[in-house]
């Protein structure tokens, strides 16, 4: 496995994240019969102020991997996320990098992120066909939220997904028995 490292993203990756990230919806199957969507993905100065755009990269070459935009509720890509809660929008890994864990890392940096903020829950939504997404989010523990289930345009079905971020339990020594 690569070792990675996951940073914000500066002005020079952003056309490399606009690359990666259009080729990877386009390769799960989530551009096709799009009108629009392309732009918005290919947009990365917008999103990036939007909130807090990382990028996953290879640690030993420099090559970025992977990307994801980290949002609280009210900025322009918030989705989902009310009071307590944060999402994040846009997670793509170039097609060439699947399997190297800058998917998980991406993921791992938005819930440490989101902890850190004292967020009580991450929110997301993934398209109703995107088995890798599902399998990936249902690794950290994600669950469906159906209730919160919605569709930006005809023929576009999004999933609601939640993980609560409830601190671990602290775990006391067991008594002596004597």
């Amino acid at each position: 496995m690569t070792d990675l490292v996951v940073r914000i993203a500066e002005p020079a990756d952003f056309d490399a994240i606009a690359r990666l990230t259009v080729a990877a919806y386009r390769a799960d199957g989530q551009l096709d019969g799009e009108h629009g969507y392309e732009q918005v993905l290919a947009d990365v100065p917008a999103r990036a102020g939007a909130g807090e755009l990382l990028v996953a990269v290879d640690e030993a070459t420099g090559e970025l991997l992977g990307a994801v935009l980290f949002v609280l509720p009210g900025s322009a890509y918030a989705e989902l996320s009310g009071p307590d809660e944060a999402e994040f929008r846009m997670l793509a890994v170039d097609p060439g990098a699947q399997g190297r864990g800058a998917g998980k890392a991406l993921v791992r940096a938005c819930l440490d992120r989101a902890r850190s903020l004292g967020c009580a829950r991450v929110v997301i939504c993934t398209r109703s066909f995107s088995t890798p997404a599902h399998r990936l989010y249902a690794a950290f523990g994600f669950v469906r939220t159906p209730d919160r289930d919605w569709s930006p345009a005809p023929g576009v079905d999004l999933l609601a997904l939640r993980l609560d971020l409830t601190p671990a339990p602290t775990v006391l020594s067991e008594p002596s028995r004597s």
